[in-house]
């Protein structure tokens, strides 16, 4: 199974990059990982709710481009179904039993996600009902995933 990660705008901070980065390495003994950037739009301050949805709409035309038919989506989304550690690593293990050939997780920028990538998606997740930067949320997936495929694998990791 291989995992793309498809996310709004680049991180520019070198901390979350570090991370990133150690996560992609250690990923990389269990899955192909791929992370897909898209250009974010950029968001005046006191922008109303129409242009907010422009600029989703817009973010989520160039999330859209990249997800394939056949490709399992996975939105992160506050409003999205809840989960513990082990639930998502039966959650990843039995996609890839399944046969999941491309698992596709799409988190949104600074404004979120826009209805047409929601209704896209086929499971919506949420791993908090607080909002987190974008940035943080790639470094907490990556992690979650790592955990995950550790806790298929039976290997030991930090509780």
């Amino acid at each position: 199974m291989k995992i793309t990660c498809i996310v709004v705008g680049k991180v520019k901070e070198k901390f979350y990059q570090q991370a990133i980065a150690e996560f992609q390495k250690r990923l990389s003994r269990y899955t192909r990982l791929e992370i897909l950037e898209v250009p974010d739009e950029k968001t005046p301050d006191k922008a109303g709710e129409k242009l907010e949805n422009q600029i989703k709409d817009t973010e989520g035309e160039r999330i859209l481009k990249h997800i394939r038919e056949k490709d399992y989506v996975i939105a992160l989304a506050i409003e999205g179904k809840a989960m513990d550690s082990l639930e998502f690593a039966r959650k990843l293990e039995t996609l890839g039993i399944s046969g999941t050939g491309n698992l596709v997780f799409v988190i949104g920028g600074s404004l979120g996600l826009s209805k047409a990538v929601l209704c896209r998606a086929d499971e919506k997740l949420s791993f908090s009902r607080m909002t987190f930067p974008h940035q943080l949320m790639r470094v907490i997936l990556l992690e979650q995933i790592y955990r995950g495929f550790r806790i298929m694998h039976k290997e030991p990791y930090h509780k």
